[in-house]
């Protein structure tokens, strides 16, 4: 599965994902109280990225708790969609295995390693890392197991034609590749899916520092 494909993908579900997820947080309570903390952590420190930020909820509710938060993501129409329904809010279209040196003090990457196949963890570890400051804090999400199966591929997505892999990764996988790209493993916290609004899949979270 290239990046190209991932990209396309996302550009063909946009207005429909928007749509879906916008709000989605308002929903979520334990991954609003993840992010309250991540706040905590990082606010008044330095600029913080939410990379795979889709329509840029998360990167918002980052800025309404004092955070100068900007988003980032692959789909130039995500992108669009992010821009349209935040116009204080910088955004950009960026490969999260191309961040490069911004000298951040944090990065919150919700759900965004969902498409990496296993042997790209340790690439994006090492973007992350790369990416932050010294001491700077790392908050990453994913799907981290359903029914055993290691991914899910996808050639219609509500109707629309894609190709897209998604992609359960072990936690222990996950903080493996962090540790080894130079991060510490600070919390991990994992939780059962949200009845009729999530995908039914296991949740997994990290808290890691920039050692």
């Amino acid at each position: 599965m290239s990046r190209d494909d991932i990209r396309a993908s996302y550009d063909t579900v946009a207005d429909e994902y928007t749509r879906r997820f916008l709000d989605e947080l308002d929903h979520k309570p334990l991954d609003r109280a993840l992010l309250d903390g991540f706040a905590e952590l990082v606010r008044g420190t330095g600029p913080v990225l939410d990379v795979g930020c889709g329509p840029g909820h998360a990167a918002r509710y980052l800025r309404e708790r004092g955070l100068d938060a900007g988003g980032l993501d692959l789909s130039p129409a995500m992108i669009e969609r992010a821009r349209a329904h935040h116009p204080g809010i910088p955004f950009e279209v960026g490969d999260l295995l191309e961040l490069g040196d911004r000298q951040l003090a944090g990065i919150a990457a919700l759900y965004a390693i969902r498409n990496l196949p296993p042997d790209d963890l340790l690439a994006a570890a090492r973007s992350f890392h790369r990416a932050l400051a010294a001491g700077g804090r790392l908050l990453v999400s994913f799907h981290a197991s359903h029914d055993g199966a290691p991914q899910l591929h996808m050639d219609e997505w509500w109707g629309m034609p894609v190709s897209v892999d998604f992609w359960f990764h072990p936690t222990d996988t996950v903080a493996f590749s962090l540790e080894a790209a130079g991060f510490t493993i600070d919390a991990r916290f994992e939780r059962r899916p949200y009845p009729e609004i999530e995908y039914p899949s296991q949740r997994a979270y990290l808290f890691a520092r920039r050692s």
